[in-house]
């Protein structure tokens, strides 16, 4: 199942991905007033809504278009796996960590919907954008055992993240300051249900990230030195994530973007994120 969370005339409503064509859940018995997809992350409450949209008829389309979607989260924190992919160790001329990935939290108000600006800050002058993609947290959790991390993730987006590199170049600590910038995260712009990936088909998603029409990096999750079961158990190991929380996988590597710069997080057969810079 997909979903995304369009702006309309009666505020954010979800929409369902059903047979080629988009559906208003505000038109589905039971489902009329949820306006946040974390309202939905919960297991039982999924499957109600899949064995409904199964009994519709298919869906006019409905003229929705993915680059006017609203950031698929709205509460819950934002985690990160850094350096998880050689290709990014290798832009920051980094080691990869032997003994779990680089991480750091964010905070929420630097999300953006897809198609928004990009505002450079002028505390940096090197800002970098990475494509990711990313795990969303279905139910409250905590201390999740490695081989058992599909219990606890409802689904899988699409990440578009920013950094202010010269920021960490000149020191490390500061990762989670020069991520919390506004506009420096984009989820979504659908949730797709983690009932339409194995874990093979997982772990042969690309990731990409792209600058200007031009493939600046690109790798498959099977590249990644950190699994996603490692990186559930990791985030989750002493504390509780709530529902609604993003862990960030990591990026194949990043792209310095500039104004005027159009900057894409492609994951294939999952979303894309498109933004412009200025």
């Amino acid at each position: 199942m997909r979903l995304a969370r369009f702006k309309t005339e009666q505020g954010h409503q979800i929409f369902a991905s059903h047979a080629g064509g988009w559906i208003p859940l505000s038109g589905i018995e039971g489902f009329e007033t949820p306006a946040r997809i974390t309202d939905l992350l919960d297991d039982a409450r999924r499957r109600e809504l899949v064995a409904l949209l199964q009994s519709l008829p298919p869906a006019e389309p409905a003229g929705i278009r993915l680059d006017g979607a609203a950031t698929i989260v709205d509460d819950g924190d934002i985690w990160g796996a850094g350096l998880n992919y050689k290709g990014h160790s290798a832009d920051l001329n980094a080691q990869q960590p032997a003994s779990g990935p680089g991480s750091y939290l964010r905070p929420g108000n630097c999300l953006i919907g897809n198609g928004e600006d990009i505002e450079l800050p002028s505390q940096s002058k090197r800002v970098t954008a990475e494509a990711e993609l990313g795990l969303i947290i279905g139910t409250e959790c905590k201390n999740v055992r490695r081989d058992e991390w599909r219990s606890v993730i409802a689904g899988v987006t699409a990440v578009l993240d920013m950094t202010a590199e010269d920021v960490i170049r000149e020191n490390p600590r500061y990762i989670p300051w020069a991520k919390g910038f506004d506009t420096f995260c984009s989820v979504g712009p659908q949730f797709v249900t983690l009932d339409e990936f194995d874990d093979s088909a997982l772990a042969s998603i690309r990731v990409s990230t792209i600058r200007n029409g031009e493939v600046v990096s690109s790798a498959l999750v099977s590249d990644m030195k950190y699994d996603l079961g490692y990186l559930v158990e990791y985030f989750t190991a002493g504390r509780t994530l709530a529902a609604g929380t993003v862990i960030c996988t990591g990026t194949p590597g990043a792209a310095v973007i500039s104004p005027g710069d159009s900057i894409q997080s492609v994951v294939e057969g999952v979303g894309t994120l498109t933004h412009n810079v200025r």
